[in-house]
């Protein structure tokens, strides 16, 4: 699916492009249940807030029908360094491809997501992910 957007890349990496592009936007997708039970990343050391916009709508699970609208507005003009991240790095992809349909052309998926992939006990948050590569994060 890389080829449907700009391409994957690992939590640091999006780390420094958020650090060396003024412009440059980190966009959660995940749901506001896990915004407020899991975490979320925290840009106040580089001047900025994480954007919030579901993909999946909770509850329900259904498709959010407005999320390019929604990112759009909350990004505004130009063509800047967008950032996906999600739980794992799956619904990040799809959200990726759609706002490069979109028409923007520098859209990432953040390889492994918030938490990584699950460990040999079924745990997730000890491997990979944003929060094990030590980038900054709270919890609500």
């Amino acid at each position: 699916m890389s080829g449907a957007y700009a391409g994957d890349i690992a939590p640091k990496d999006a780390w420094k492009i958020l650090e060396d592009e003024k412009d440059s936007v980190l966009i959660d997708v995940r749901t506001a249940a896990e915004w407020q039970f899991v975490g979320v990343p925290v840009l106040d050391g580089l001047g900025k807030q994480t954007v919030l916009v579901e993909w999946i709508r909770f509850p329900g699970g259904v498709s959010n029908a407005e999320f390019v609208e929604q990112v759009k507005g909350a990004v505004g003009g130009g063509d800047p360094a967008l950032l996906f991240l999600c739980r794992s790095g799956q619904r990040s992809q799809g959200a990726a491809a759609a706002l490069t349909q979109a028409g923007f052309s520098r859209c990432y998926n953040i390889l492994e997501g918030f938490e990584g992939d699950k460990d040999g006990e079924g745990h997730r948050g000890r491997v990979g992910g944003w929060k094990v590569a030590g980038l900054p994060w709270a919890q609500g």
